[in-house]
């Protein structure tokens, strides 16, 4: 059902069907310890439920657009809920937390910001939906809802890890190059803050036209370049302590998705819309 609110009580119906997912989430956490033993394990397939849930509300407002700010809400809740869980108030959590929040508050609100309200639906879903009709209810279950959940769950492992570093195996190298790895992920989350302003206020003055200025003037994906720091900064925090392994898998995942989709579908419909990018693409690096 469509339902043409206005922009803020759309905001409030989106935080209540995140509060309700929210409460889904935790009660499956909550009362399948017997079942399900490792709580990291627990932990995803909460996560899991509330992104079903999430889905289930774009299916009756019939827009997509109702997930799009769990990517940004998840992790520094999860990290938060997580601390508490465990009782752990460590250094490295510590830092995890500064850096996840200052980077959830960035994201949500550049989101609040651009969200025009519940009936409208990000271009790019509306474009699967016209291309893909019989095949939409699938990509929207499995492209566009579980596999962003899933790659986020993979990217936040090495910060989930960080809560089981014992205190007595922190060394001097340990705390700097951790202490580094938050003001990668500080750094990350203000590259994306200017970013977001500069291509708002050139907007505002040239609508329609290419946003070559600023960050944009460097990259042609500032934004994005952000995006990917900001996880490769939670490893670096991650492998101060317990060294290189598997778990660099998380933010592989995580440049595969902005470089392999996110990436190529903004830049194709950017060179459809806007006179000049073919020009822009051709002088102008694709990250910073």
């Amino acid at each position: 059902m469509k339902r043409n609110y206005s922009k803020w009580w759309s905001v409030a119906l989106i935080a209540v069907i995140y509060v309700i997912a929210g409460v889904a989430g935790w009660l499956l956490f909550t009362f399948t310890g017997s079942l399900i033993v490792h709580p990291i394990v627990r932990l995803f397939v909460a996560d899991v439920l509330a992104t079903l849930v999430v889905w289930a509300f774009g299916l009756l407002y019939e827009n997509v657009s109702v997930y799009d700010p769990y990517w940004s809400v998840f992790p520094p809740v999860a990290f938060l809920l997580w601390t508490f869980y465990t009782g752990v108030w460590s250094y490295p959590v510590v830092l995890l937390l500064v850096a996840s929040w200052y980077w959830g508050w960035r994201l949500t609100r550049n989101w609040v910001i651009t969200f025009k309200g519940i009936a409208h639906e990000d271009w790019r879903y509306t474009k699967y939906r016209s291309l893909h009709p019989v095949l939409f209810h699938l990509i929207n279950l499995f492209g566009l809802n579980m596999v962003p959940t899933v790659v986020v769950f993979a990217a936040m492992l090495p910060g989930l890890k960080l809560y089981e570093v014992p205190f007595p195996d922190f060394g001097p190298g340990s705390m700097v190059v951790g202490g580094i790895g938050c003001l990668v992920c500080l750094a990350a989350a203000t590259i994306q803050l200017i970013a977001d302003k500069q291509i708002h206020d050139f907007r505002a003055a040239h609508p329609g036209q290419c946003c070559d200025v600023g960050l944009w003037k460097h990259g042609r994906h500032p934004n994005y370049f952000g995006e990917i720091s900001f996880w490769w900064g939670i490893w670096i925090m991650y492998a101060a302590f317990e060294g290189m392994d598997w778990f660099v898998c998380g933010p592989i995942a995580m440049t595969a998705l902005f470089m392999g989709i996110s990436i190529p579908l903004m830049e194709k419909r950017q060179l459809t819309n806007k006179p000049g990018y073919a020009e822009y693409r051709r002088k102008t690096r694709i990250l910073i």
